[in-house]
């Protein structure tokens, strides 16, 4: 099973050899059996990388990041086709029934207003968790009363600091779009996996956005990122890429602890199950989001 995550961010060569993935340097020489590997996160733009090594690594479907001069996430390679029948999924997503989006939506917003009450009630603020529960019993189809903005502006306040805005540039927010950006990349992996396209959303759909049903699906996991984000506040963390420990936790799901890629394809496939048989009690959403 695939579980290492590798960052390369010094200058490099990658190439592949016989199942291996070859890391070269001034340092020496390293390899890894590609089936352990998960995901890759290329941080440094000084890495020389050979076709032959991506093509092996897309044949594995093995989540590839590169990161920008700053060493943040600014693409991902993956799949054309994520499945043998791509063009039967695509058919099926673009006849979803609308009715179903709406209650799929509902019960999304719904477990992420919980997920926040429940990080809350982590850090011992039980009278804003309790207002969040609050929250979550009003969620109407497709949160037509935007329940999600009133608990995100309580969430956010809370968690962090009172008039903490996620537009301004604070540490948090660094580290906040650094996770919200790996973990959309787990997201697009497990969608396009699925056979579906990334681009055609449920609830989001932004013209400029090509992962608008990643974005739609990721939303109750987010709180995974918010946790990391305080603790590393907390801790006067200075280096975003502690960030990358979220590859590396476990959530249950089912009743069974499950890593967290495997506890999103689970979800995932669940969410395509749900509105392939117009049954939103279909989902399986994690058991418990609290780290």
């Amino acid at each position: 099973m695939a579980f290492r995550t590798l960052v390369i961010s010094s200058h490099s060569k990658i190439e592949y050899s016989l199942n291996y993935f070859v890391f070269r340097n001034a340092e020496g020489v390293k390899r890894v059996h590609l089936d352990e590997v998960s995901t890759v996160i290329f941080e440094s733009t000084n890495i020389s990388i050979t076709s032959s090594i991506l093509v092996e690594m897309l044949k594995r479907k093995i989540n590839i990041i590169f990161c920008d001069e700053k060493h943040n996430p600014l693409g991902q390679l993956s799949l054309l086709s994520g499945a043998h029948n791509n063009y039967k999924r695509i058919v099926e997503q673009l006849n979803w029934s609308n009715k179903t989006k709406e209650l799929l939506w509902q019960e999304i917003i719904k477990h992420k207003i919980i997920s926040e009450a429940e990080t809350l009630k982590k850090y011992n603020l039980s009278e804003k968790s309790n207002l969040l529960l609050s929250y979550a019993a009003e969620v109407q189809e497709n949160d037509c009363t935007n329940r999600e903005g009133h608990a995100a502006k309580v969430y956010f306040n809370c968690i962090f600091y009172e008039g903490f805005s996620r537009g301004d540039d604070s540490k948090i927010n660094i580290f906040l779009n650094y996770g919200y950006s790996i973990l959309l990349s787990l997201f697009n992996r497990a969608v396009v996996a699925g056979g579906y396209l990334t681009q055609l959303g449920i609830h989001h759909k932004n013209e400029y956005n090509q992962f608008n049903f990643s974005c739609d699906c990721m939303e109750p996991f987010r709180v995974l990122v918010d946790q990391f984000a305080k603790q590393m506040y907390l801790e006067n963390e200075a280096n975003k890429d502690k960030m990358l420990d979220l590859l590396k936790c476990e959530i249950s799901i089912c009743g069974k602890m499950q890593t967290l890629n495997n506890a999103i394809i689970i979800y995932t496939n669940s969410i395509f199950d749900s509105l392939n048989n117009n049954d939103v009690g279909k989902i399986k959403f994690p058991d418990s989001y609290a780290l």
